[in-house]
């Protein structure tokens, strides 16, 4: 493991919402005038709002786009409503006032825009999704390799240089030993698999 960024509920601005609970409310009320942007089917973007509108129980119409670009621009421009993006790609919107955050993912706010609550704050548990990186390779790897790999890996990821640089781009470094990150992955997939299952998601 490397490190992972929380994604980010945003809104355009003109909608009638100053926080996580009066979208909500909204939506409640007019179920037929929201609809989101992702950047595709499958995408982080797409599954993070299903899973909200499961917590919710609000409605809204998932329009895909092809990348995170363009689903922009019509979340800027009013044509779409809301929009789920990883918060590092949000926050020049947000330091211009373009779009409105409203809630982040993941265990604490984020030292990048530490005035954003988490969903968890707000009453929404189970909101820990984020966008992760790290380093795979072939299962065959020779058990002490990987035990290096890991090692030296972990010991770049403790310099509190890399650590501050990498906050300016909304990531927190997560070092982990291998069996904690791949016991991580199986957690990430295991809640996406539900939240694809319940919201009847295939993609093509």
């Amino acid at each position: 493991m490397i490190g992972a960024a929380p994604n980010v509920l945003v809104i355009n601005p003109d909608v009638p919402a100053k926080n996580l609970k009066e979208f909500v409310e909204y939506a409640k009320k007019n179920p037929s005038k929201l609809s989101y942007g992702s950047a595709g089917p499958g995408s982080l973007t797409h599954l993070g709002i299903e899973q909200f509108k499961l917590g919710a129980n609000i409605f809204m119409v998932h329009i895909p786009y092809r990348g995170i670009a363009p689903a922009f621009t019509d979340l800027l421009a009013g044509q779409t409503q809301a929009m789920f993006p990883s918060l590092f790609a949000a926050i020049p919107y947000l330091k211009t006032n373009r779009v409105r955050a409203l809630a982040v993912t993941g265990q604490k706010r984020s030292p990048a825009e530490p005035s954003i609550p988490t969903f968890k704050e707000l009453g929404y548990s189970g909101f820990d999704g984020q966008q992760w990186y790290g380093l795979t390779g072939p299962a065959n790897i020779p058990e002490p390799i990987v035990k290096k790999l890991n090692a030296e890996l972990n010991k770049v990821l403790s310099s509190p240089e890399l650590a501050e640089q990498m906050a300016s781009e909304a990531m927190t470094l997560m070092p982990m030993t291998s069996e904690q990150f791949a016991a991580y992955v199986k957690e990430d997939i295991a809640r996406w698999t539900k939240v694809a299952k319940e919201r009847k998601i295939e993609v093509e």
